[in-house]
């Protein structure tokens, strides 16, 4: 029971089990949304700028997003965004179940739920800390959290097929609809006491501007941040260009693709696991580091796989690595962040992670028109054994540094000992 040791704890199992069912019918709708607007209009491009607004919120509202969780009670702030997106999923359903068909409309619908997102995601990782009763379980409770996604990254999609194929998409997102009656209740028999952190006297942009100073000034905290929004932008973009490997590369269709998601998602499932089986005393800059390398050289290996078998085991390694990075940054943030300051600096994380990865996304996709898939996935790998490299300079430097200040400190004493 060591690895679900975070499940002692009441308030957690309660969110644990709203997340278990809540993120099956997410991903039922996120397949059923790309497949609705694909049969309707017939093109890529409107395909990827419906996912692009669902995305793009997160890039510009995210530290204001930290900045009202910090202000607000984090736990109403979760009600009133889950209510949001059930909203969002009926309407979906309603539009459909009465074939209103309309791209547009869908697209509001998405940058809503973008919208809603920010300030959702936020919030969620910012009462984390209040659903465990000892710090040191943290690290475990954010794992168990990582692994029901991808959990449900396994599941959702599949269940959606078959729905899909033989209901049709409105019933994928009634589905979700219905999912998050299991969330608001789980989170209304919570029982939590939040101390409500004293409301800041300045307005909020001077909150975003602590906010970013903050963050800014810490030695530990930005290079990661630094690092998430580099990998954003030039490593996990690399995801996107997935249905080029299966269809172009190794030519194969609908199904082959598949095996390539199955093969992120049980990587990224293996990953998980292996994060909530850390202690309190693991050194997550080294999990960080090395998880960086196992990404880059995955990646490097993908880009010229000469079978699909070897590409789908790349693709699952890449998985791992790339969950294990992403899962050891946010814990670290979420368990050395001021707490006065934990929504803001959170907000920044989540900007890094969830807000460049569009932009990423449209970079690669771009260069890969122009370069070719292969080419640019393997510029990917080395891009990203850059920034891991440059990460563990940096921690070698901040080591040595610290430990002269330390040799320095201990002559002082030693002095003012002889003196005395």
């Amino acid at each position: 029971m060591h690895i679900f040791r975070s499940l002692q704890y009441y308030n957690y199992r309660l969110f644990f089990t709203g997340q278990a069912i809540s993120l099956i019918g997410t991903w039922m709708q996120r397949v059923a949304v790309s497949w609705l607007v694909y049969s309707i209009t017939g093109s890529a491009f409107l395909l990827g700028a419906i996912t692009f607004l669902s995305l793009i919120p997160s890039l510009f509202l995210s530290p204001f997003a930290g900045s009202f969780v910090d202000r607000h009670n984090k736990y109403r702030v979760l009600m009133f965004t889950q209510i949001g997106l059930m909203l969002q999923a009926g309407i979906l359903a309603f539009m459909v179940w009465f074939q209103y068909y309309n791209v547009l409309c869908i697209g509001v619908l998405s940058l809503a739920q973008g919208i809603i997102n920010s300030f959702d995601v936020n919030a969620r990782q910012s009462l984390m800390i209040n659903l465990v009763e000892k710090k040191e379980d943290l690290p475990n409770a954010i794992a168990l959290n990582s692994t029901v996604f991808n959990s449900a990254r396994l599941l959702g999609p599949a269940l959606a097929g078959i729905v899909l194929s033989t209901l049709g998409e409105e019933v994928c997102f009634l589905i979700n609809f219905f999912s998050f009656i299991a969330v608001l209740a789980c989170l209304m028999l919570m029982k939590l006491n939040i101390e409500q952190e004293v409301k800041p006297t300045q307005n909020i942009w001077t909150d975003l501007q602590n906010g970013f100073q903050h963050v800014v000034s810490s030695r530990d905290i930005f290079p990661l941040i630094l690092t998430m929004a580099a990998s954003s932008l030039m490593i996990i973009p690399f995801i996107t260009l997935l249905p080029v490997f299966a269809k172009d590369i190794f030519s194969g269709d609908a199904t082959t693709f598949s095996w390539f998601e199955s093969a992120a998602g049980l990587g990224a499932l293996i990953g998980a696991i292996y994060m909530a089986r850390l202690t309190s005393k693991t050194n997550l800059n080294q999990v960080t580091i090395v998880s960086g390398f196992i990404l880059s050289f995955s990646v490097l290996a993908l880009a010229f796989s000469p079978s699909l078998l070897m590409a789908l085991i790349f693709t699952a390694f890449a998985g791992t690595g790339l969950m294990i990075q992403n899962s050891s940054i946010n814990t670290y943030i979420q368990t050395h962040s001021h707490p006065g300051m934990r929504g803001r600096t959170i907000s920044y994380y989540i900007m890094a992670n969830q807000g460049v990865l569009p932009l990423g996304s449209l970079l690669i996709g771009f260069l890969a028109h122009r370069w070719g898939t292969q080419t640019v996935v393997f510029i990917e790998g080395l891009a990203g054994l850059v920034i891991t490299i440059g990460l563990l300079l940096y921690k070698k430097n901040q080591l040595r540094n610290r430990f002269k200040a330390l040799q320095l400190k201990l002559r002082q004493k030693e002095k003012v000992a002889c003196y005395s």
